[in-house]
């Protein structure tokens, strides 16, 4: 009776390990990371830090996506292997901090809210894009075979 091979010995796996590995590793996606978990928290503090937390769901809305990107961009930089399918969510989630102070219930769309939102939102669809690259193959030098 034979026994199955380890697929976690394949060639391909291990090839394919070491290539987002590399990928993590090189300092675009370092840098671009770093980035992202700042966006991130400064999304989270930015109804404190522009002055705006008088408006609760805004508040509450950029206080949650802010957690969830800064959670996202420490999942890319620890174990990017694992979670690069999921970087797609990073760029929606800054389309959504840009379209949320219209979009949201309630009179939300203040000067400090929309310039607070699209900005931090047009960084975190950017770097979101840069993170995309590098789980596509693209982005830090790989050249095809």
């Amino acid at each position: 009776m034979t026994r199955p091979a380890d697929i976690g010995q394949h060639p391909d796996l291990l090839e394919l390990r070491n290539h987002y590995e590399a990928a993590g590793q090189s300092p675009t996606a370092q840098f671009s990371d770093g980035l992202s978990l700042l966006a991130g928290l400064y999304l989270a503090l930015s109804p404190w830090i522009a002055g705006f937390s008088g408006l609760g769901p805004i508040t509450i809305n950029n206080l949650v996506v802010g957690i969830v990107i800064a959670g996202l961009a420490l999942g890319f930089s620890s174990a990017f292997g694992r979670t690069h399918g999921i970087a797609w969510v990073s760029p929606v989630l800054g389309l959504w901090t840009i379209v949320a102070p219209w979009v949201i219930s309630g009179d939300m769309s203040t000067t400090r809210t929309i310039w607070n939102n699209v900005v931090t939102g047009l960084v975190i669809v950017c770097l979101g894009i840069v993170m995309m690259s590098f789980g596509m193959g693209r982005g830090f030098g790989r050249r095809g075979r």
